[in-house]
């Protein structure tokens, strides 16, 4: 709408704001607000133009109003006109009048995601209370200090929106609030979504199909049509704007993302799941590794492109469905929508080719594109189809078509990206690494570098007292098996230690169950089952098949503990108490090692294993003792082999152990501790935070029927060690006398 001249200097003068600027865009603001606008609408958007302008912000939160409104007028309701500039006017009152701009810029997804006028008005009072509760003062009076993470907050909004609900948001934020508004630095990484526990919280909120909620299916579906059992890892699409994630695999598992929504065509989450897995499962079957370094860059994603086509080829063979879900996700390039004047079209043309592949219906002209398809079929109805054989169409296929603008910065990406293929990182070999190499060669290089018994992380969650909640997945677990030692050191420990051994020897003759319990029907036992044995010799002579389970043999009965040993492997452990000519490491070695000798003296289950704590994201949890492993050489390998290193953040560590000794089939169940300082760690500024996590895991224990019990090395423990465990602690100032005092323990807990 073209409005006279009369009018729109009318409407000029009604804006009070004199900024040279303004007057360069004024006209065209006002024929959009004239074409989207009542007459009372347009009064209103002047009002609030010149109460923005009025603030002193400079010229580009006006701007930013005048260019946005209208629309977001046109779609909550004209009152929003007034709602928005009266919010400004707060916000320029409060000590955080520099996110103005940026709420302003939030308002048109805003408008778009929310819907309506009061969806709006509640996530500007979701705004304002965030400002306030996060803003702080010095002497207790007005908020004069801004809200640090509020910047970080509104940046991040645009995304939110297209993620949460508004309920979510609200939620997410609430936890932000709740746990940082006195912790600057972490305020800003929570709203700024780079922290852990806030990626969580986002995660919980989010919806769509979650693979947490369907790992099991997925894996059965790997596992019956694919044969394969490799690990499944979620990766997060949340985080990474600029390049986001894509599915892959590696010598750790197939990677696939932790949600996946339902497309618009009417594709549910978990058959994007399925398709990613099948597509993953055929390159894991028919894919055989090239060397990249004699490819040019075009090359090698021509190379990939038609390698991914024929495997899913392949597939397809296998499972025709798989051709329709395929063709359901597949974008589907128009022909000479990208110009190659202007443009880069390689991806255009190659993202075509694929298209055309997998559907025999396409209707493109290119001959370029029909001969490639020929030759591909050819090639694959041919019966030697391999990754090898592909390379020389993909090379053929770029000399043919390629073209100089090819090499244009401006790449043509619509409809070009197949979500549902990986990242083909498999497909290649590198003889020497170079520029071309991508970064996660590099990572599978030293992944291959690592112990083979290494597994994925496991993730728990921390308590945090001042807030009195967990911070969800807080704390990365890493378990592994304990290398190897001599496990003769141990032998001479024990020997040095054989009058100690001769004084448990007696208490454990007590101790050992004497009631004994016969178990029949054995095929092997020490007795002969008189009445089994005369059965089976009348059914014998009568001609039926007699019963060969004729012997019995006795258990004894009356005592059914599990017990779990956790020993903390923190740097302190290579102290030298003062009048000792040991290490607490060495002393503790000695003490293990009769405790271990005691109690497989007297058949329970027991376990060993170590931790220790390299901040929050690399806790160390290694097996040294399995239930299942008898004290044998490998077990009192490892035990020599112990060595300490880093910090003690001992409640994962707890409940790792928990999570195995819980498990276990016994009527009594005893998670033994032994430490020598209290919990700790490089990242945690609060003495206090781990302790009370530590306590947290106790409590969650003696809930799951485990006892928990440890025995402490520091002479200063009282301070803290009852906080943790209540009465159920032992301190031995001498450690000198660990080796007797730790069997000795043992054995009045489980008399």
């Amino acid at each position: 709408m073209t409005i006279e001249e009369s009018a729109l200097q009318a409407y000029r003068e009604q804006l009070t704001c004199n900024f040279q600027q303004l007057d360069l865009v004024f006209a065209d603001c006002m024929e959009e607000a004239a074409d989207s606008l009542t007459e009372a609408g347009i009064q209103a958007y002047l009002e609030g133009a010149s109460l923005i302008c009025m603030i002193g912000r400079g010229f580009e939160p006006v701007l930013v109003y005048l260019e946005e409104m209208p629309q977001v007028a046109a779609r909550l309701g004209e009152p929003v006109l007034g709602l928005v500039s009266q919010t400004v006017w707060k916000i320029s009152r409060t000590p955080n009048g520099a996110i103005i701009l940026p709420f302003l810029q939030t308002l048109a997804e805003a408008a778009r995601r929310l819907g309506s006028e009061t969806q709006l008005t509640r996530y500007i009072e979701l705004l304002l209370e965030m400002l306030e509760r996060t803003s702080s003062s010095i002497h207790g009076g007005p908020a004069t200090i801004p809200s640090p993470g509020a910047k970080a907050y509104l940046e991040q909004m645009p995304y939110l929106l297209n993620q949460l609900s508004l309920e979510g948001i609200r939620n997410w934020t609430e936890y932000g609030i709740r746990n940082y508004s006195n912790h600057p630095e972490r305020q800003i990484d929570f709203f700024s979504l780079q922290s852990a526990d806030s990626r969580a919280m986002l995660q919980r909120e989010r919806h769509g199909t979650l693979f947490a909620d369907h790992e099991r299916q997925l894996d059965l579906y790997l596992r019956a049509l694919w044969q394969d059992k490799d690990h499944l890892v979620p990766y997060s699409t949340a985080f990474d704007e600029l390049r986001k994630p894509i599915p892959y695999y590696d010598s750790l598992g197939i990677r696939v993302p932790d949600v996946f929504d339902d497309t618009d065509s009417g594709v549910r989450g978990i058959d994007r799941y399925r398709a990613v897995l099948a597509h993953i499962a055929a390159h894991r079957r028919w894919s055989q590794a090239i060397f990249a370094d004699n490819f040019s860059p075009f090359q090698r994603i021509a190379i990939e492109l038609l390698e991914d086509s024929r495997v899913e080829y392949l597939a397809m063979q296998c499972y025709p469905g798989l051709r329709k879900l395929w063709l359901a996700l597949h974008p589907v390039p128009i022909e000479g929508e990208c110009d190659p004047q202007k443009e880069s079209c390689i991806r255009h043309r190659l993202a075509m080719l694929s298209y055309a592949i997998l559907n025999p219906q396409h209707g493109y002209r290119n001959r370029d594109i029909l001969d490639a398809v020929a030759q591909f079929h050819q090639l694959m109805q041919g019966g030697e189809s391999s990754t090898q054989g592909i390379v020389q169409l993909a090379i053929s296929f770029i000399a043919r078509t390629r073209i100089q603008n090819d090499q244009a910065p401006n790449v043509y990406f619509k409809n070009t990206v197949v979500e549902y293929r990986d990242d083909n990182r498999h497909l290649w070999k590198f003889i020497e690494e170079g520029d071309e190499e991508e970064q996660f060669e590099v990572e599978r290089k030293k992944m291959e570098q690592e112990p083979l018994n290494a597994l994925p992380p496991r993730h728990y969650p921390e308590w945090d007292y001042k807030t009195q909640t967990y911070r969800p997945d807080w704390v990365s677990l890493y378990e592994s098996l304990h290398p190897p030692g001599d496990a003769r050191l141990i032998d001479d420990l024990l020997t040095k230690h054989s009058a100690l051994a001769k004084q448990l020897e007696r208490i454990l003759d007590l101790l050992k169950p004497q009631q004994y319990v016969r178990v029949r029907y054995q095929e092997e036992g020490s007795e002969l089952d008189l009445d089994v044995a005369i059965r089976s010799l009348v059914d014998f002579k009568g001609g039926a098949t007699p019963d060969t389970r004729i012997n019995m043999s006795h258990r004894h009965d009356g005592r059914d503990i599990a017990v779990m040993l956790l020993l903390d492997l923190s740097q302190s452990l290579h102290q030298v108490p003062e009048g000792c000519d040991q290490s607490i490491l060495q002393l503790s070695q000695e003490a293990v090692a009769l405790l271990g000798w005691a109690i497989d003296r007297l058949g329970d289950s027991f376990a060993i294993a170590g931790f220790s704590s390299n901040t929050r994201h690399e806790v160390r949890y290694q097996h040294i003792k399995g239930y299942s492993e008898a004290w044998n050489e490998p077990v009192k390998g490892r035990l020599a082999a112990m060595e300490a290193g880093y910090s003690t953040r001992m409640g994962a560590a707890m409940r790792h152990a928990g999570h195995y000794l819980g498990a276990r089939q016994a009527e009594k169940k005893l998670l033994l501790i032994l430490t020598d300082g209290e919990p700790s760690d490089i990242d945690v500024q609060d003495e206090r935070l781990l302790i009370e996590d530590a306590r947290k895991a106790v409590q969650e224990l003696d809930r799951d029927n485990i006892y928990t019990y440890c025995i402490n090395l520091d002479p200063r423990a009282d301070d803290y060690v009852s906080d943790i465990f209540g009465k159920q602690y032992s301190v031995i100032d001498r450690v000198e006398k660990l080796p007797a005092k730790l069997p000795e323990l043992f054995l009045s807990l489980t008399r």
